[in-house]
């Protein structure tokens, strides 16, 4: 019995003394509150004075209409007033912030004073770009903030070491429509130096869609949201270099360390951030210059573009300002085997890639009979050939082994030659060709008609255009329009609307087939019937193989087909099929010329027969001028027809 009326009175005894306690806590924190209250309500009035004071500086200093703040947010006047280029609604914190600068302004400076929720992230990190400007402009003291810093940032700028940035463009890739104009990119080099180790910084569309006129059609229409991503860049390398077959071209800036971490700041704030993405002007290259004209408020890149934006232009735009120190050339893989072919003999290019492909053995040095330098150039375009289909995907790893390490083990007792197994010449730089865009002034005859034409072509290059800087084979033509004045009727005439203008002639050899193919629609003028000019629309796409030769330069073949819709047609359309050929060479390095032959047969709607031939040429007077003459010669129906233009272009 005791031990238990002993427990009983302990745990009686311990209660009371809980009790106690308790009540003594209860009185300590009261007579506490009571004494702080005061002080908590005069810090709170002090601090909404505070607050009130920096509103109303930065009304008299009018922040909301400074350029810097308009960077920040993005905004842009257009024909309906100002907005922002942003369209994520979590971008902003006023209910109109995307319309209204000076409410969006109020609202970031209160939530600055403003603690925030549990979990959730603090305005100054969440806007930190805005809050370094801010705290500049406005002289804000960080200790009246709930939280002073963004510790999370300055703890990533600790651990990057931001050094510099470059600016990086991988060539036009034709057969991609996101990237049939090029890309652009930014690199920011950390403090070891190794640009490999750099972090890429990346604007593009979120977007599964691998069918290319649906790309092109909804981005036209910004039905993508576009977003910033940061990667390693080896990974953009590989991505560009190996697979997309681009060469790739570093232009570095002369970006202070100080200016690049403003630069990250913006990056940071917009991270899940989306704004809606646009084909030609809201792009990868545009909302680039954001980030540099954050970095260095001076610069105003992003109101020196016009309506559409190419991304060579962009790289104009920052050459111009003079911010490019010095540029970097990346060969991609397939530059680099096609400068190791070139100046191997057709055999030994044949052993290569039977080498490569598993159709010959790797041998003992002398076995083929060949001398020892030309057996290692064998091998190494052997290995590097060997290396891209790997990164292609077209063998197995098991495969690929296999070969690679016989064909190393054979080129190991040839030893190191004397001489470099080749040499890769750097191409014209992509800044260093003529303007994206065209006007040419020109005259001449049709049908024994004289005439008058103003030509305007928005983007972006034509094949018989200066090829300096541009991408070989390709030509890239959108809205071309040609307007005619005819004397002898007294009658302007749109001769042509190009809507899309696209041609992709990719000389093929013994390493690469690719296919040629070719998409133009737009509106034109033919001949009907009456004999006379009609505007019909017209679809015209086709496919086929080219080659390129030292006599004849590039020349190719395809089969294509050919719709021409419009009242003019007594069947209101005609649909036909045919082929073409031709053949382009540059004769000098400023006079190129282009001879073609076309015949269609209309078995469908209509039925006749077109035939045309001709021949086209272009001298270059400087890199933004040229002289074109061209000549034309078809038959449409029964009715012949010869023409002939020379123009005067001026690209810009």
């Amino acid at each position: 019995m005791c031990p238990q009326v002993k427990a009983s009175a302990f745990k009686a005894g311990s209660s009371r003394e809980i009790r106690g306690i308790s009540g003594l806590r209860i009185s300590l924190l009261f007579s506490l509150a009571l004494f702080l209250l005061p002080v908590l309500y005069a810090w709170g009035a002090d601090n909404s004075s505070y607050l009130a004071s920096i509103l109303e500086e930065a009304h008299e200093k009018e922040l909301h209409e400074e350029k810097y703040w308009h960077t920040l947010l993005h905004y842009k006047k257009g024909l309906f007033g100002t907005r922002s280029l942003i369209d994520d609604p979590l971008f902003f914190l006023a209910p109109d912030g995307k319309y209204n600068p000076r409410a969006e302004l109020d609202a970031t400076i209160k939530a600055f004073f403003t603690a925030p929720d549990e979990g959730g992230k603090p305005a100054v990190c969440r806007f930190t770009a805005r809050y370094a400007w801010l705290r500049e402009r406005l002289g804000l003291d960080p200790s009246r903030l709930p939280v002073p810093e963004c510790r999370h940032f300055t703890d990533l700028i600790d651990e990057i070491r931001p050094e510099s940035v470059s600016l990086v463009f991988p060539a036009a890739h034709i057969n991609s429509p996101a990237s049939m104009f090029g890309h652009t990119f930014l690199t920011v080099e950390t403090a070891p130096g190794n640009r490999l180790l750099a972090h890429a910084i990346n604007y593009s569309a979120a977007t599964p869609e691998t069918f290319g006129p649906f790309f092109a059609v909804k981005g036209l229409l910004g039905l993508y949201k576009g977003y910033f991503s940061i990667l390693p860049y080896y990974a953009k390398i590989q991505e560009y270099s190996d697979f997309d077959k681009r060469d790739i071209w570093e232009y570095h800036l002369n970006l202070s360390k100080e200016e690049t971490v403003r630069l990250l700041m913006h990056v940071y704030e917009l991270d899940s951030i989306y704004s809606d993405y646009y084909f030609f002007d809201e792009n990868c290259s545009y909302d680039l210059l954001f980030l540099l004209d954050a970095a260095r408020p001076s610069l105003d890149l992003t109101d020196r573009t016009g309506w559409w934006v190419v991304p060579l232009d962009t790289i104009r735009i920052v050459k111009e300002k003079g911010m490019v120190t010095e540029v970097t050339y990346r060969p991609s893989q397939t530059s680099k085997i096609e400068a190791a072919a070139a100046p191997l003999t057709r055999k030994d290019r044949e052993t290569a890639l039977s080498l490569a492909k598993g159709k010959a053995e790797a041998g003992r040095p002398g076995e083929q009979g060949i001398p020892k330098k030309e057996q290692a150039e064998i091998y190494d375009l052997a290995g590097d050939y060997l290396q891209y289909l790997y990164t292609r995907k077209e063998l197995p790893k098991e495969d690929y082994l296999g070969r690679f390490l016989s064909i190393l083990k054979a080129r190991s007792t040839l030893g190191e030659t004397e001489e470099k197994k080749y040499v890769l010449p750097e191409p014209p730089r992509p800044d260093e060709g003529h303007g994206s865009g065209r006007l040419s002034f020109g005259a001449g005859s049709k049908g024994g008609k004289p005439f008058q034409e103003i030509r305007y072509r928005p983007v972006y290059h034509d094949l018989i255009d200066n090829g300096k800087g541009y991408q070989k084979g390709a030509q890239i033509i959108f809205g071309e329009t040609a307007v005619r004045y005819y004397s002898s009727d007294n009658k302007v005439k749109l001769e042509s609307l190009d809507f899309i203008d696209i041609l992709s002639l990719a000389p093929r050899d013994l390493f690469f087939r690719p296919i040629s193919w070719k998409v133009r629609t737009g509106l034109t003028q033919r001949i009907m019937e009456d004999g006379n000019d009609h505007l019909i629309y017209r679809l015209n796409p086709g496919g086929g193989f080219a080659h390129e030769t030292s006599l004849l330069g590039l020349s190719y073949f395809m089969m294509e087909s050919d719709l021409g819709v419009g009242g003019a047609f007594s069947e209101s359309y005609a649909l036909g099929a045919g082929a073409s050929m031709g053949s382009i060479k540059n004769l000098t390095e400023s006079w190129k010329v282009h001879f073609y032959g076309r015949n269609i047969y209309y078995g469908l709607g209509d039925r006749f027969n077109l035939f045309e031939a001709a021949l086209v040429q272009n001298f270059s007077l400087s890199r933004d001028s040229s002289i074109s003459v061209g000549l034309t010669r078809s038959r449409t129906r029964e009715f012949y027809q010869t023409e002939f233009r020379c123009s005067f272009n001026v690209y810009f």
